[in-house]
């Protein structure tokens, strides 16, 4: 299990832009777990949206995208290098995600050859599926 200071010491985000409170489990090169608690105070459901608080899918894929680049950055060759998110193939929403959600985000890598990998992720909540993607990454120099 990571938690929030050892996540800040694999990927370059940060708060607002962290969108992963701590790492479940991992193997790296393989998949990530992680959660993030949905809280009414973060700060895009200021507008999104003013009767309805929604967590918006875009931030969505990029906590699921987190998730997949904490896999990848602990390979010990990724030293020195960062995970960009290159392209999402496709991705689905099934559930809002609202404050007081636990999002749980789950994160394989499916291919890796050279600076280039492909990955699914699908997050819950309460064991229900609310979104699901697939994605490419783009390995690259600090």
């Amino acid at each position: 299990m990571l938690g929030i200071e050892e996540i800040k010491g694999i990927l370059p985000h940060r708060e607002p832009f962290l969108m992963v409170d701590k790492i479940l489990e991992f193997e790296p090169g393989k998949n990530a777990v992680a959660v993030k608690a949905v809280s009414g105070n973060e700060w895009f459901f200021m507008g999104h949206f003013d009767q309805v608080k929604v967590m918006p899918g875009v931030l969505i894929l990029e906590a699921l995208a987190q998730t997949g680049a904490v896999a990848l950055m602990t390979l010990p060759e990724m030293g020195g290098k960062l995970a960009f998110l290159a392209r999402v193939n496709s991705a689905k929403f099934s559930k809002k995600v609202v404050p007081g959600d636990l999002l749980r985000l789950e994160t394989e890598i499916t291919e890796l050859k050279s600076i280039i990998g492909t990955g699914v992720g699908k997050a819950y909540v309460e064991g229900n599926l609310v979104a699901k993607a697939e994605f490419v990454f783009a390995i690259g120099e600090k």
